[in-house]
């Protein structure tokens, strides 16, 4: 019970302080580059539509080529302003909390401690395996850009991560060359596979530069929070296990 306790409140707390740092950051530096391609991506609709006679316009480009992207009009969307950043803060909030267990949970199951000392190396891990990996195959996306269908990508977003972190965990835990190999194969193996892609040429009304610009901050955005969280989840598991209230209701338990 000690244990749990000790978890829980240390992911919640080391997440929410994360995610509150990440959403700031985010709002700064990443919010203004997704309205920038909606904005293209609203300016496309009309140009779509004059050129609909020609088979081989854009138009038919872009329909086939992000069908991730699709919008449903009857769907409930929280509106631009203070609204936006609202729900998008709280759903920062909510994964960041969701992302400060899964180190939790992989520390207890692998049996390695999360210390304010080896935190941020933790946190370089999930950087690793959550963001980096999978964005080699997968870079972040703003809307309107062409993509594959939603669910292969996330299928190999999944097990690119998984086996990543497998990967670096087989390297701590064993410590050899052993270790080394079967790191290089799991962390190797989703990229020699390959993320699904589309065929051919497709349109795209984002410009490069701001896609790139896109996925530049998004990573940038998601390593502070993973350089955050490791230490912050690994000072207070610490802060925790010396407290007295909580070796009481260990004690109790």
């Amino acid at each position: 019970m000690k244990l749990f306790q000790r978890i829980f409140f240390a992911a919640v707390l080391a997440g929410l302080a994360a995610g509150l740092a990440m959403s700031a950051v985010q709002q700064w530096r990443v919010a203004p580059l997704i309205l920038a391609a909606e904005a293209f991506e609203n300016a496309e609709a009309p140009a779509v539509a004059e050129h609909s006679h020609d088979a081989g316009t854009p138009e038919h480009a872009h329909e086939a080529a992000a069908p991730a992207h699709e919008h449903d009009e009857n769907a409930w969307a929280p509106q631009d302003g203070a609204e936006r950043i609202f729900y998008t803060v709280l759903a920062n909030l909510l994964g960041s909390i969701g992302f400060a267990f899964v180190l939790a949970a992989v520390s207890v199951l692998s049996g390695i401690e999360i210390t304010a000392r080896n935190g941020v190396i933790w946190g370089i891990g999930g950087f690793v395996a959550l963001q980096l990996a999978p964005a080699f195959g997968l870079p972040p996306e703003l809307p309107g850009m062409p993509a594959a269908d939603l669910v292969p990508r996330q299928v190999w977003w999944v097990g690119t991560a998984v086996a990543t972190g497998a990967g670096m965990l087989a390297i701590a835990k064993l410590r050899n060359w052993t270790g080394i190999v079967i790191a290089a194969v799991l962390i190797l193996a989703p990229h020699v596979i390959g993320a699904p892609q589309l065929s051919g040429d497709h349109a795209s009304a984002v410009p490069a530069n701001l896609a790139t610009s896109f996925a530049a901050a998004s990573l940038a955005t998601g390593a502070l929070f993973w350089l955050l969280v490791g230490p912050l989840f690994g000072w207070l598991n610490e802060r925790f296990a010396r407290s007295p209230a909580f070796a009481l209701k260990g004690a109790h338990a």
